[in-house]
């Protein structure tokens, strides 16, 4: 059975978000346009989508949609790399492209390396690697 993993994020300013995911931190994608009424990201595992936060909220429940908050959601995304130098490569990327940096890249507890930046939507984003994970001949992480 095929299993497609898409990763939806409401956003505030599709625009801004175009020009941070794909201008600013190369994410790929046929879509050439800066405000599409949506948009897929070719990342290698999934798909990853901007779709306007009002329009998601009323996909959730038309007659009473989420209430739009601000502010840390409790999750995060991840960004696994290949090793050290490569989170301070998107690290780099991301804040060039206006992300704030949460978290500078260093070791952590659980024996890997990492660092967080926030986009342009209040997202929180880990780029991390871990010396235990490998990946296969399609770059997924195998776990």
């Amino acid at each position: 059975m095929n299993r497609i993993s898409i990763i939806c994020l409401g956003v505030k300013d599709m625009a801004q978000s175009i020009r941070f995911y794909r201008d600013g931190l190369g994410f790929s994608t046929d879509v050439t346009e800066d405000e599409p009424k949506v948009i897929f990201f070719n990342t290698t595992g999934t798909k990853f989508e901007l779709y306007p936060l009002e329009l998601l909220a009323e996909d959730i429940n038309e007659m009473n949609p989420p209430q739009i908050a601000s502010g840390f959601a409790g999750i995060t995304l991840a960004y696994n790399v290949k090793n050290e130098a490569e989170v301070h490569e998107i690290m780099d990327l991301a804040k060039k492209a206006g992300a704030t940096i949460a978290k500078e890249p260093q070791r952590v507890f659980w024996g890997g390396y990492s660092g967080y930046f926030i986009d342009p939507n209040g997202y929180y984003w880990e780029v991390a690697y871990n010396p235990s994970w490998s990946f296969d001949e399609n770059d997924m992480l195998v776990l």
